[in-house]
């Protein structure tokens, strides 16, 4: 009994993938380095994403504080970190150079109208740089599967094609090649499934973080009209 063990391939995760056709290692590499990329992508994503949020609800805390919004705008500067302070830091710096140059009355409209473009751009330029990495996200949980069941068939058509020529068709035979077939299916779906759940999730609250950006904007711009109608 033990010695018929022994005599039996050994079927690790590392014997499969020595035993492996080349064609099915270059899959299974593959698919690892996506999986590995995707972990990268999706904690740095997680991380800055719950970064944002708290530096959001502190900005919002103290631009609700009814402080100065030139003193603030002092302490955040002209290059934030985060994008709210961002969206914030271009209007100011528009409504200061305006002042600079000393608006009249008739062009107060055509100032806000420019401040809201000011923080559409910078909002919009800041979700783009939180989407970055998101499509391969994307392209990992759609694609990996699929890359994955190829080597499988490889695989599979290789162990026909050795059955074939050995004339053996005996289970200790044949196990190994189909595992080792199958093992490329199995890691497609490790690297698709936590791809395929972080990219909703990333994709969902970016969303709602970029709704509260545009709520603060749609606020900030309110401010500035009522600002504008009373020095008028």
């Amino acid at each position: 009994m033990m010695g018929g063990d022994a005599s039996q391939p050994e079927l690790t995760m590392l014997s499969l993938f020595l035993r492996a056709d080349w064609v099915v290692k270059s899959v299974m590499v593959l698919l690892v380095l996506m999986s590995i990329w995707s972990w990268a992508v999706i904690f740095d994503k997680l991380t800055r994403m719950r970064k944002l949020q708290r530096l959001a609800g502190r900005f919002e805390d103290a631009f609700w504080s009814g402080g100065s919004l030139d003193d603030l705008y002092n302490r955040v500067g002209q290059y934030p970190a985060d994008p709210m302070s961002s969206v914030f830091s271009s209007a100011m710096r528009e409504w200061q150079r305006s002042a600079a140059r000393g608006y009249a009355r008739e062009s107060a409209a055509g100032l806000q109208q420019r401040i809201e473009r000011v923080m559409q751009v910078t909002l919009a330029r800041e979700v783009e740089r939180l989407e970055k990495w998101l499509p391969f996200l994307a392209s990992v949980g759609s694609s990996a599967p699929f890359i994955g069941l190829f080597g499988t068939v490889w695989g599979i058509m290789n162990s026909f094609t050795a059955i074939a020529a050995t004339k053996q068709t005996s289970l200790a035979v044949v196990a190994p090649g189909i595992a080792e077939a199958l093992f490329a299916t199995a890691l497609g779906l490790v690297a698709a499934i936590p791809a395929t759940v972080a990219y909703n999730k990333i994709s969902n609250d970016l969303s709602r973080y970029a709704g509260r950006l545009e709520a603060f904007a749609g606020e900030f711009s309110a401010i500035i009209s009522r600002q504008l109608d009373e020095e008028g």
